[in-house]
């Protein structure tokens, strides 16, 4: 699988300690597959790394966009829900696109936090948890991204709907109640 990570540095070595302490409770470290994706939300200079990722032997676990997935990312209680090497799964539009926490500010109901996490456009990740996985992670090179307003001017659009519906969704969710 191969497998793409943005950053300000090369990272030969991830750190699979070192993940993002609002998903998947810090554990893990996050790429995805989808290289254009990358580089659309790359700034200026940053530097995108690629590796090759064997999940040979490797117990991995998929996720779609569903209730199970959402327990998993929003349980905090849930910790040792799942045990898996590799995770595979929707990021969360939230973390991507500013929603001002609203999703996951625990005011609204599951069912309509999870309605509006399935609004636009889904993007994969993937979360290489365990020394195992990690050992199996083959770091193929890096480079610099030099035209990041080119790639920012083909995330515009998708930004402007993604904001249309999720403040139509908003606002049927305000008439409903």
């Amino acid at each position: 699988m191969k497998l793409y990570h943005t950053g300000q540095v090369e990272i030969r070595t991830p750190d699979i300690r070192h993940g993002r302490v609002n998903a998947d409770f810090g554990q893990g470290f996050y790429m995805t597959p989808d290289a254009d994706f990358t580089y659309r939300w790359a700034r200026a200079d940053a530097v995108v790394n690629a590796y090759e990722l064997d999940l040979t032997g490797l117990d991995v676990r998929r996720f779609a966009r569903s209730a199970e997935w959402f327990d998993y990312i929003y349980n905090r209680r849930a910790k040792d829900l799942l045990e898996a090497d590799v995770v595979v799964g929707p990021i969360a539009n939230d973390t991507i696109f500013d929603t001002f926490g609203i999703i996951s500010s625990g005011y609204l109901r599951p069912g309509d936090a999870l309605d509006l996490l399935m609004i636009g456009p889904e993007y994969t990740q993937v979360a290489v948890k365990t020394d195992r996985a990690a050992a199996q992670l083959k770091w193929l090179g890096a480079e610099t991204v030099t035209d990041a307003a080119a790639h920012a001017a083909a995330l515009r659009g998708e930004r402007e709907e993604y904001d249309r519906l999720f403040a139509a969704a908003l606002d049927r969710l305000r008439a409903a109640r």
